[in-house]
């Protein structure tokens, strides 16, 4: 697994940093608008946790992950196994997800790429073409539907440009890290399109951890007559990479090179060519139509198709997923000429999908297609109706929202059965205070709720688990958002307990094979701190431009409250798997003449428990990252800058990304060693 290196500049309340020019003041940066909730909100005034990735921030990653800037949020945990393999966490354990993200939806715009099933493929879009993102912590069904972890908002629209231009970046790394995507874009009067295509490929650190990714996207707008718009977005990814499995603590420190091995009762990973591969086609057209400045009408209709394929180290499973849906809201404002005292917004809406999969598992005979071992075909249904009101009277700001959650799921083993959920109300109450312009409090309850996905309904060992429940609990929340006048420092910080029933875990049988279950409750008490310090403005004048401190801490005491095990074992009291309690990023961004910046960035991560147990534990660790930018000083229209860093500057032994309640102990995925890149991006 590599790391990329590259200064996320993530902004967690009001600021963002892309570029700033010397000067002798510091510059009075735009100020962050959060879109999640269809309003157009300061950041400050938002009631609720959300994080923002900006443009600039994005542009500034320039990675070949999405990866180093996501795990710069407090809170917030991404993985990635080896590469492609990517695991998000908001808030939470990943004891749902040993690939793959479950129990959290992701859109882009208002396109789920979160299926009807629960089953996110994160890792099939290109970070290139990723230009902002909003994360929504903690339980957020209000506008989006079954979650109780959070939800992902990506933005892969490009900016609207009054001229053409072509965008090119190219970087290497080690391991065989190629990345390389191209995007073209052009405005046509009131149509916009713009093409990309990018391409990623990476012999990895581990055997067995090669992959390749072909990326097209294309997204258009349409503005067909004044305040009425159509969208087009469509992707198609080819992504391919092997899985080296899970090593024993001994066999880490032996070779931590190794894919896993096999044994006189199983091949190894090697042998049988466990791998993943995924050809996706995904799409949808959005209808925005601003009848009136008060009401506005959304309509988007999306469908996705998916051929999966895993051979694994005991079976070969291979689906064909079909999904299809619509999303539609209707919001009314009131008129703040006739009222600025109190302003108001309501919205009302659904949301329906439908995944159908087809699955078979074969025997797997060195990467190849044996016997048929089992057969299923399941459809996954959900709809919503969502509700959301907001008031603003002066200083205070105030939310109720909620959403009417239906789901349920059919299979045809020994017969077509249903398993429908009750239909469960999922409500929201947020208020928020400014203080003064600079300074904001926030307080929110909300209830979570997140059936089980198909994939755990039907998990890796072929049985189909009616018994498995939804997820539900209630969160409490308060924060406080706080920045000086003219923006030299920041902070932001939440509070929150989320109790949660039912909570849904991850077991392995002898032969490594995959099932779920449902282990009680668990308490989730965090704390979550994001700051920013410009330590010196930046500035015209003298070697040293500039200096921004960052600060992120993540505090997770997560424990199941009653947990009674299989074999009789109780678990209550234990941290919860996979998370570990204490998380700290710490960067520092200098500026010098000639548009040279240096980055560098630590974080620690305290230990991890392995199992549910708490027997096994991942060891803390630090990590510490560089990278130096230059931008060419060229008098053209062609725009060139160039960057160089390194990644496990300490070349320390961790992994970014466990096997959790591993059977016989391979928990461990072992990181790559100090490592470096290059890269340049050049716009015409």
């Amino acid at each position: 697994m590599r790391m990329s290196v590259l200064p996320p500049g993530i902004v967690l309340t009001m600021l963002s940093f892309s570029g700033l020019k010397a000067q002798d003041t510091l510059q009075q940066l735009p100020e962050v608008v959060v879109q999640s909730y269809y309003s157009k909100a300061s950041l400050q005034r938002v009631p609720t946790a959300v994080s923002i990735l900006s443009p600039a921030d994005m542009q500034l990653q320039q990675g070949a992950s999405l990866l180093p800037a996501i795990n710069t949020v407090p809170g917030i945990r991404m993985e990635e196994r080896s590469p492609g393999s990517y695991r998000l966490s908001i808030r939470g354990s990943l004891l749902r997800s040993p690939f793959g993200i479950r129990n959290i939806k992701v859109y882009a715009d208002d396109i789920p790429l979160t299926d009807a099933g629960g089953n996110t493929y994160l890792n099939l879009a290109d970070a290139d073409a990723v230009t902002r993102v909003e994360i929504l912590k903690g339980p957020d069904g209000s506008l989006f539907g079954a979650n109780s972890g959070g939800v992902v908002r990506l933005d892969l629209f490009p900016a609207a440009a009054d001229t053409p231009h072509l965008q090119l970046n190219l970087q290497g790394g080690s391991y065989g890290l190629f990345h390389g995507s191209v995007a073209w874009q052009r405005q046509f009067g009131n149509y916009q399109v713009q093409v990309f295509q990018g391409y990623q490929r990476a012999d990895g650190y581990r055997e067995n951890t090669a992959m390749k990714r072909s990326y097209t996207q294309t997204a258009q707008r349409w503005e067909y007559k004044p305040g009425y718009t159509l969208k087009l977005l469509a992707f198609y990814s080819d992504l391919a990479y092997r899985t080296p499995g899970g090593l024993t603590l001994a066999q880490s420190e032996a070779n931590p090179r190794a894919a896993r091995p096999g044994t006189p009762a199983t091949p190894g990973a090697v042998a049988q060519k466990a791998g993943i591969y995924n050809r996706t086609f995904q799409g949808g057209l959005i209808h925005e139509a601003q009848f009136t400045p008060r009401l506005q009408h959304v309509l988007s209709v999306f469908g996705a198709t998916t051929h999966f394929e895993n051979p694994f180290i005991t079976n070969y499973e291979a689906r064909d997923e079909n999904t299809a849906g619509f999303r539609t809201y209707l919001q009314w404002t009131n008129d703040p000429q006739r009222n600025s005292i109190f302003q108001w917004k309501w919205l009302n809406g659904a949301e329906w999908q439908q995944t159908t999969t087809d699955v078979i598992n074969y025997g797997n005979r060195q990467g190849k297609r044996d016997t048929m071992i089992a057969a299923d075909k399941l459809k996954a249904s959900q709809y919503f109706f969502f509700t959301r009101f907001q008031a603003n009277v002066n200083a205070f700001t105030f939310e109720a929202a909620a959403s009417l959650n239906y789901y349920g799921y059919g299979y045809n083993s020994n017969g077509h059965t249903k398993i429908n959920f009750t239909p469960q109300l999922m409500p929201r109450f947020s208020l928020s205070y400014l203080f003064t312009p600079q300074v904001s409090g926030r307080v929110t309850v909300s209830r979570g709720y997140s059936p089980p996905a198909t994939a755990e309904v039907r998990a890796s060992d072929n049985v189909i688990n009616t018994a498995l429940q939804p997820e539900t609990g209630w969160n409490y929340e308060a924060g406080i958002r706080a920045g000086t006048r003219n923006h030299r420092a920041m902070l932001d910080a939440a509070f929150f307990y989320y109790k949660m029933q039912n909570a849904i875990v991850l077991r392995q049988h002898d032969s490594g094979e995959e099932y779920f279950i449902n282990a009680g409750g668990v308490k989730q008490k965090g704390i979550e701190v994001q700051g920013m310090w410009w330590l010196m403005k930046p500035s015209r004048r003298g070697v040293l431009r500039g200096i921004k401190w960052q600060e992120g801490y993540t505090l997770s005491d997560f424990r199941f409250s009653h947990y009674q095990s299989a074999d009789g074992k109780d678990y209550s009291g234990n941290a919860l798997t996979g998370v570990p309690q204490h998380v700290l990023v710490s960067s520092l961004l200098w500026q010098f003449p000639a548009a040279v910046s240096l980055y560098a960035q630590h974080t620690f991560t305290s230990s991890i428990p392995l199992n549910d147990a708490s027997t096994a534990f991942a060891g803390a660790y630090h990590l510490l990252q560089a990278n130096v930018s230059w931008k060419l000083p060229l008098r053209s229209r062609c725009n060139i800058s160039i960057r160089a860093g390194a990644d496990n500057l300490l070349n320390v032994n961790y992994s970014l990304g466990n096997d959790l309640n591993a059977f016989g102990g391979r928990y461990y995925n072992p990181a790559p060693k100090r490592n470096y890149f290059g890269g340049i991006s050049m716009q015409l």
